[in-house]
C-alpha cells in the first residue's frame, strides 16, 4: 500500500480522536446505526479496498488507554499468530512474577581441598540461567582461583546446568533455524559474546585475504578451539558481489565458510549459535583459566555439583528491570525462553517450557484475559502455533498500567524513529518523521507471513492509544510493516487536524 492511498482513507478515523475516544465495534452487525458507525463502516470499506487487507488476515485493535473502552477493531476477537509481540506477556509475567529486581546468578564450586596450590578434585562452574554472563566474568572466576594460589586442577572442570530441564528447544523450534543466534539453545549455563547478550552464541567475523584467490581470514569471538572452520571460501575482486555463508553443521561446533568476499570488504560478520551451551562455556573458561596459569588435567564435562560442595566464587546478572532492555529492543528470543523457564523453576520447582507457560498462563488469567482463547507455546513468539486475539493484547496492555513495574515496561519498548539503538531498538529506522511530542512506543513481530506492532501511541494531550497491529499470511512482510506504520501515522495525522 502506497503512503499517498492511505491519506485519504485514514482522514475518516478524524472524528473518532476527538473527545475521549467514544467506542466504536467494528464488527459487530447489531451496533446501532449512529454517525460513528458511519465512520466505521467507511473505515471498513477502505480497508477491503486495499490489497494487503484482500490477500491477508488483518487484525486491529485500539483502546483509550485510561478507559480501557475500545475504539476500533477489525478481527479484534479472532486469535493470530503474533510472532514476537508475545514477548510483550513474557516481558510482564516475569516483571510480576520474578520481581523486576530479580538477578540470575552463576557459581564457582568444589567439593575438594586446595592443597599447595592444587585443587584436588573437580571444578564445577554451575550456571543458574544468566544470560548476561561473558568471557570477561569468566575472567573474573579466574581471577578469584588465581588469588586463592591455585594453579593446578586435578580433576575435571565440570559445567552444570541442571538448574533448568535438559530440553534445549521449544517444541516448534524450526529445524532450520537452530544454528541461528534466534534460534540458539537454551541452557541454564551459557555465555553470551557481548552486552548484546545473545546467549549460545559464537561472533564469526570473514575478512578479505590478503591477494584475490587468497582463502578469507577467519575470526572468532571469544576466540576458542571448541569450533572448529573450514574455509572453502575465496577473496576476489574489488567490486564483486559478496556471497560469504557461514553455516554449523547440525548436532556439531563445525562451521562451514562458503562463497566469495571481495578485496573491498572489511568483513562479513555473523552469530552462530553453538551446540551444547554448557560444555562450551566450560571450555571457554578451561581457555581462560589458562591464560592465568591454572591448567585443568582432567577432562571438560557436563555434570551436577555434589549437594556437598562449596562455593569458590559466584557472579550475578543485571537485575530484571534492567536485562528488559536488550530483551525487548533487541527482541532477544533466548531471553524470553530463559524467563519463562525461570518461572516454572521459581514457581513450581522445574525449569521447563511447561510449568513456565503454566505460570504465564495462570498470571494472565489474574490479568482478567480469556485464556481460552490463546494459546501459548513459548514465550519468544517464534512458535508458529502461538494464538492471541489483538483485542486481548490491548486488554492486556490496558490492565498492567497500575502495576509498580509498568515504568520499567514501559521503557523497555522500542520508541519509532529514535536512532539509538538502545532506545529504538526494532523500531529506530521506522516511523522516524513524526510530529513532536507523538510517540509510538511498541513492540514488532516478524516471522514467515506474520508481521506484528502492539503498544502505545501517545499524544500531546496527555491521552494515549492502546493498539495492536497484527497481520497474518501476508507474501511480504515489509509490505505489512508499512502498513502498521502508514495507519498510525494516519491516526496521527488525523488527530492534528482536528487540535
Amino acid at each position: 500500500m502506497k503512503k499517498y492511498q492511505m491519506i485519504k482513507g485514514f482522514l475518516l478515523l478524524g472524528v473518532l480522536l476527538v473527545g475521549g475516544f467514544p467506542f466504536v465495534e467494528a464488527n459487530n452487525s447489531q451496533a446501532p446505526i449512529t454517525n460513528q458507525s458511519s465512520i466505521t463502516n467507511k473505515i471498513e470499506n477502505f480497508l477491503l479496498q486495499d490489497e494487503l487487507v484482500k490477500n491477508s488476515m488483518v487484525g486491529i485493535s485500539l483502546r483509550d488507554s485510561q478507559t480501557g473502552e475500545l475504539i476500533y477493531e477489525k478481527n479484534g476477537e479472532i486469535p493470530f499468530r503474533p510472532a514476537s509481540n508475545l514477548k510483550l506477556i513474557t516481558a510482564a509475567s516475569a516483571l510480576d512474577v520474578l520481581g523486576e529486581d530479580y538477578t540470575f546468578r552463576t557459581m564457582l564450586k568444589t567439593d575438594s581441598e586446595i592443597t599447595r596450590g592444587s585443587l584436588k578434585g573437580d571444578l564445577y562452574l554451575v550456571g543458574m540461567g544468566d544470560v548476561t554472563l561473558r568471557p570477561s566474568d569468566l575472567e573474573e572466576f579466574a581471577k578469584a582461583l588465581s588469588e586463592k594460589g591455585v594453579h593446578t586442577i586435578e580433576g575435571n572442570l565440570i559445567g552444570d546446568d541442571h538448574w533448568y530441564d535438559d530440553v534445549r528447544y521449544s517444541k516448534d523450534m524450526v529445524w532450520e533455524d537452530e544454528e541461528t543466534y534466534y534460534g540458539a539453545q537454551i541452557s541454564a549455563l551459557t555465555l553470551s559474546p557481548t552486552k548484546d547478550y545473545d546467549a549460545g552464541t559464537i561472533i564469526v567475523d570473514v575478512f578479505p585475504g590478503d591477494a584475490v584467490g587468497d582463502s578469507p581470514k577467519i575470526s572468532l569471538f571469544p576466540s576458542t578451539d571448541y569450533i572448529k572452520v573450514i574455509n572453502d571460501a575465496s577473496t576476489v575482486e574489488k567490486g564483486k558481489e559478496n556471497t560469504i555463508t557461514i553455516h554449523r553443521k547440525h548436532g556439531e561446533n563445525t562451521v562451514e565458510i562458503t562463497g566469495k568476499i571481495p578485496a573491498d570488504v572489511g568483513r562479513s560478520r555473523d552469530w552462530i549459535s553453538v551446540w551444547d551451551p554448557a560444555k562450551y562455556t566450560a571450555f571457554v573458561f578451561k581457555e581462560i583459566l589458562q591464560e592465568y596459569g591454572i591448567s585443568v588435567e582432567g577432562e571438560i564435562k557436563t555434570g551436577i555439583v555434589p549437594k556437598e560442595s562449596k562455593i569458590i566464587y559466584e557472579s550475578q546478572s543485571i537485575p530484571l528491570k534492567e536485562l528488559l532492555i536488550p530483551f525487548m529492543k533487541l527482541s532477544n528470543n533466548g531471553h524470553a525462553e530463559t524467563f519463562v523457564k525461570e518461572m516454572g523453576k521459581v514457581e513450581k520447582g522445574e525449569g521447563s517450557w511447561k510449568n513456565g507457560l503454566e505460570v504465564v498462563d495462570d498470571w494472565l488469567k489474574k490479568m482478567e484475559l480469556d485464556t481460552d482463547i490463546i494459546q501459548l507455546r513459548d514465550g519468544s513468539g517464534l512458535s508458529q502455533a502461538n494464538l492471541i486475539p489483538p483485542n486481548e493484547i490491548t486488554n492486556f496492555l490496558f490492565h498492567i498500567q497500575d502495576k509498580t513495574w509498568f515504568t520499567e515496561f514501559r521503557n523497555s519498548l522500542p520508541i519509532a524513529g529514535n536512532p539509538d539503538r538502545m532506545l529504538g531498538g526494532t523500531l529506530r529506522f521506522r516511523m522516524n518523521d513524526l510530529p513532536q511530542d507523538f510517540m509510538v512506543s511498541a513492540k514488532t513481530g516478524t516471522l514467515t507471513t506474520v508481521s506484528s506492532l502492539s503498544g502505545y501511541l501517545e499524544v500531546p494531550n496527555g491521552k494515549s492509544i492502546i493498539f495492536s497491529i497484527i497481520v497474518n499470511n501476508v507474501l511480504d512482510e515489509d509490505e505489512a510493516k508499512e502498513f502498521e506504520d502508514c495507519f498510525l501515522q494516519f491516526l496521527i495525522s488525523d488527530y492534528m487536524n482536528d487540535m
